[in-house]
């Protein structure tokens, strides 16, 4: 099964928006960004295995492995400019696929992350040692989880898995110590509770890039109110229609 699924068309030679998932998250969690996006925009999003059409597919309890995966799909795809975005976890992959395409001369035009500490700064608590009514009250403090119906939380039981595998990968995750050629923008909602404004401000110093920080109204999931993902969406647009492709600039650790 591919990695990649097709959220939103454009003309020939528009900027591919490549939009990574939040831990135990899927591909249409970005079907809302890409319809209010630009049309001078495509946006693919990544389609982790253990989930919706790759629920029978092997998890990836690695993140390093699963980038490895990601980056390797994006490589064909020279024929535009590509940018990444990433919320929560998917930040910290699209870190590493940046990585990855920079090392082959296909590095992204942009690297968006969202909710997500710089890797400098990276910590964890173990969650995915813990039990599933552990995991649950997480993200139901997170927010990641509204009042759920009794159909809605059995279908998020059959996730845990896959929510499990994903907390591993991010808490057995070490920072090689990339320095990317590439922007950085790091977006984070100003209730966070996991992640503070200077731990994403230092997201600049895992590029040679310009960097800068923009705070929105919200906790960690602030993503989902229609309006901070209609002023992301018009930020992103604004940033990348008439992007062109960066010039080969290997970064100075190379990926593992």
């Amino acid at each position: 099964m591919t990695w990649l699924r097709t959220l939103r068309t454009a003309p020939p030679g528009a900027v591919r928006l490549v939009c990574l998932p939040h831990a135990g998250g899927a591909a249409h969690s970005y079907l809302r960004l890409a319809e209010e996006i630009g049309p001078g925009v495509e946006v693919l999003a990544v389609q982790y295995p253990g989930r919706h059409d790759r629920m029978s597919d092997p998890l990836i309890g690695d993140l390093k492995m699963m980038a490895g995966h990601i980056a390797a799909a994006l490589s064909p795809l020279r024929d535009a400019p590509t940018a990444i975005f990433g919320h929560s976890l998917g930040g910290l992959i699209g870190y590493e696929v940046a990585a990855r395409l920079e090392a082959v001369g296909a590095g992204p035009v942009h690297l968006f992350v969202s909710a997500m500490l710089a890797p400098s700064r990276h910590h964890h608590d173990g969650l995915h040692l813990k039990d599933d009514e552990e995991i649950l009250a997480e993200l139901a403090r997170l927010g990641g989880t509204q009042t759920l119906s009794e159909a809605e939380e059995m279908f998020l039981r059959l996730l845990l898995p896959a929510i499990r595998s994903d907390y591993r990968a991010f808490e057995t995750y070490t920072d090689p110590g990339h320095r990317l050629a590439c922007p950085v923008t790091a977006f984070l909602g100003d209730e966070d509770p996991l992640v503070t404004a200077e731990e994403a401000r230092a997201w600049a110093e895992h590029t040679t890039g310009p960097a800068d920080l923009r705070l929105l109204a919200g906790g960690h999931f602030y993503l989902t109110d229609p309006g901070n993902t209609a002023e992301i969406a018009h930020e992103l647009s604004g940033r990348l229609t008439g992007a062109t492709r960066r010039p080969r600039h290997p970064v100075s650790a190379h990926p593992s």
